[in-house]
């Protein structure tokens, strides 16, 4: 593993690093070279010397940052084409790849049928519609066995999603995670996800739509397709940065009362979420003592010291098994604190590892309340 991020190596430095790599004894397995300065000749140089040496162990291979160029990118795609390489890692975030870009990547992995390659992290770049469009049809293609697509902050609107979604809905065999967090998909685009959720066949385990303008509209599909699909693979949803308020909150609280559902992880940082929605997740969980959740995030969001007391009427119950909670940011007092310590020593039998309460104003009482409970020769917290 070499990890030499962050340095100014140019190409110039790349290609001293290809004369190894091309080497038959070299074991490198990971390469990290963020922000290295890196344009199309390194990456050209790159390829070649992988092509080479096509008993490279080399499965993880870091670029992003830098500025290949749409024949840089040409030139990794040709390296992605040929049978012998085992790349199964290939990170490009924020490396200005256009719809040509993704033309080039999504043709050579449609021609190499036995390709390695399982992660393709494609981030902060502007693939377009019709970037968004060729990657579809390489996702649709039955042999494609990419497990992991990160597409973050790539203009995906509503369009994108629903090509993405068509397309898993024709070939569920291989992905497992999907991030589209930092697009505009908005309502309706997550409606065309929810359509592919509810097909028994999807195989995805975790579905990342950090801030991506959802509101109650796009969380009631999203609970309703799950619903639908007591079989379904999903077990982490973020939902971070959008605008559910209450009511779609109470949407996902009808979901998580469902004993089919396998989620164990959601996310809800900063989600205009009050006391109302503290209560009706707490009140769901409750009524599913067989509920897979084990991490719940509902950072910055408003609940204040009412809604953390429906949280610890939860925490009491012997039956939950919820491991980390974080309650950063919640305007949680003295008041909120002692109800915490107090329901957790209540329950010696609690799963919960991780408690996160920074940014509260517990005041010294509040902090002595939780020191007691830290004393309790019962407490199994190893964070807080």
């Amino acid at each position: 593993e070499l990890d030499l991020s962050t340095n100014d190596l140019c190409d110039s430095g790349v290609k001293k690093l290809c004369t190894g790599l091309q080497s038959p004894n070299c074991k490198l397995e990971k390469l990290r070279l963020y922000n290295c300065s890196i344009r199309e000749e390194g990456c050209a140089a790159l390829a070649s010397a992988l092509k080479k040496n096509p008993s490279s162990h080399l499965r993880e291979l870091n670029l992003s940052n830098n500025e290949p160029g749409v024949s840089g990118v040409k030139k990794l795609s040709d390296l992605l084409e040929d049978p012998h390489c085992k790349l199964e890692k290939l990170e490009l975030y924020k490396c200005s790849i256009t719809e040509e870009g993704c033309a080039a990547l999504a043709s050579a992995l449609k021609k190499n049928p036995s390709s390695h390659l399982r992660e393709l992290n494609l981030s902060n770049n502007k693939p377009g519609h019709s970037g968004v469009k060729k990657l579809s049809d390489l996702l649709k293609d039955q042999r494609c066995t990419l497990e992991t697509l990160q597409l973050y902050n790539c203009s995906i609107t509503e369009e994108g999603c629903a090509a993405l979604a068509s397309a898993l809905k024709k070939n569920p065999s291989h992905l497992r995670e999907l991030n589209l967090s930092y697009n505009k998909p908005g309502d309706s685009g997550v409606k065309k996800l929810s359509d592919l959720l509810e097909d028994p066949h999807c195989k995805l385990e975790k579905l990342e739509l950090y801030n991506c303008s959802i509101t109650e509209e796009g969380c009631a599909a999203l609970a309703s397709a799950l619903k639908k699909n007591p079989s379904s693979h999903l077990r982490e949803l973020n939902l971070n940065y959008n605008k559910p308020g209450d009511s779609g909150v109470e949407k996902l609280s009808d979901l998580l009362k469902d004993p089919h559902c396998k989620l164990e992880t959601l996310q809800l940082f900063n989600c205009s979420i009050t006391e109302e929605g503290f209560a009706a997740l707490a009140s769901a969980l409750k009524k599913n003592p067989s509920s897979h959740l084990r991490e719940l995030n509902l950072s910055n969001n408003e609940p204040g010291d009412s809604g953390v007391k429906k949280l610890c009427e939860l925490l009491e119950d012997p039956h939950y098994k919820l491991e980390i909670l974080e309650l950063f940011n919640c305007s949680i007092t003295e008041e909120g604190c002692a109800a915490l310590a107090s329901a957790l020593k209540k329950n010696p039998s609690s799963h919960l590892r991780e408690l996160n309460l920074n940014w509260n104003k517990p005041g010294d009482s509040g902090v002595k309340k939780l020191s007691d409970l830290l004393e309790y020769p019962l407490c199994k917290q190893e964070k807080l």
